[in-house]
């Protein structure tokens, strides 16, 4: 496993979520501070605050992408061109990997949100049969396409 790939499902298992983990493992490649990046990212997790929306593994990919390639103040806005071109390859890629790009979809179901959904995840292992794979193939494809 690739050195981000090993970070990030470290911090995964830590207790840190998809989100924060995947964008913390970029940290010292983009010059962030761990704090700041994991704080940014906590409200991405569990497909965006528990609502099974876009995987927060993604959703952290895409914030390397915008970390990394985003337009900022003193760019042009044809910037947001490669930026959004890396976002749409990150989910494709993902999506043809799992199948979908979507939480709740990834997790059968699972509604996060509630504590019969949080006592699913535990009771079917759904932490280590599906988030660590989506946190690694989301690595995966930043450290490919980055």
């Amino acid at each position: 496993m690739p050195p981000h790939a090993e970070t990030a499902v470290a911090k995964f298992l830590s207790g840190f979520n998809c989100a924060q983990s995947v964008f913390y493992a970029f940290c010292d490649d983009l010059h962030l501070d761990r704090d700041a990046a994991l704080k940014l990212a906590c409200g991405f997790g569990a497909g965006m605050g528990r609502k099974g929306e876009v995987c927060g593994a993604v959703t952290g990919g895409i914030l390397v992408i915008g970390s990394k390639h985003g337009r900022g103040e003193k760019e042009e806005k044809t910037v947001m061109e490669l930026t959004y071109a890396k976002t749409r390859e990150l989910m494709e890629r993902f999506a043809k990997i799992h199948g979908t790009c979507i939480c709740r979809q990834l997790l059968s179901g699972c509604d996060l949100a509630t504590e019969e959904g949080q006592k699913y995840l535990k009771e079917n292992d759904l932490l280590h049969k599906t988030c660590i794979p989506c946190v690694r193939s989301v690595v995966e494809i930043l450290e490919d396409i980055m």
